[in-house]
């Protein structure tokens, strides 16, 4: 398993080094990826103010507020429970991640899209949304598995899978941020996110039902 973890970090490293160097040299495939995204999504916002209501609605639901509540809650919940390695991945991966967020966009200043279909303020690259969704989900997931049965568990991972794919879907729907600037919020949420359990190690000698670690679980992201 430790393997499948460092090829999926390996991979999230590659992912957001392309997407940041494309930028910056602006290579034109990714341009012409970015730009047709927008494009498509665009459209189908200008003609259905319904779609853009939906988005926008997933987009404040699994967006830094919220997910930094539910973090802090979350993080008191396994000190009280004297999980403090747990309750600090919490508190790194919810509420402090924003710090990461903004050290991201301000080293590539990329603009948002001129197309925008809701207010958006801040760099475009990368997206916040993504990056601290990936972090905060996975370290809950991290948090709650261990009290959750096997089937459960895999309930729980799969709703965790389609929050990070439905906020990514939101950001490009809603024209606030590139398909580039997504990808490589997923990938520096994913690598964030194990630098905390690397950092502070929780449940070390504890497993789930099943014979698996929760810091093994990584891979599920």
């Amino acid at each position: 398993m430790a393997v499948s973890v460092a090829l999926a970090a390996l991979v999230a490293m590659v992912v957001y080094a392309v997407m940041w160097v494309g930028y910056c040299q602006s290579w034109t495939w990714l341009h012409r990826v970015d730009g047709s995204s927008l494009s498509a999504a665009y459209d189908i916002g200008i003609k259905h103010p319904a779609w853009v209501r939906f988005w926008a609605g997933v987009s404040f639901a699994l967006g830094p507020v919220p997910l930094r509540l539910l973090g802090m809650v979350a993080a008191v919940a396994a000190a009280m429970r004297r999980h403090v390695r747990a309750a600090l991945v919490l508190l790194s991966c919810g509420p402090l991640n924003g710090f990461v967020t903004s050290a991201a966009k301000g080293l590539a200043n990329r603009p948002r899209p001129s197309t925008a279909l809701v207010a958006a303020s801040g760099a475009s690259f990368p997206s916040g949304h993504a990056l601290e969704a990936t972090a905060a989900l996975l370290a809950l997931l991290t948090f709650l598995l261990p009290m959750m049965s096997r089937l459960l568990g895999r309930v729980a991972i799969a709703v965790t899978a389609l929050s990070l794919l439905s906020v990514g879907i939101a950001r490009v729907a809603l024209n606030v941020h590139y398909p580039s600037d997504v990808l490589a919020g997923w990938s520096l949420g994913y690598l964030y996110f194990l630098l905390c359990l690397l950092a502070f190690r929780p449940w070390k000698n504890v497993r789930i039902a099943g014979g698996e670690r929760p810091s093994e679980l990584a891979g599920a992201g």
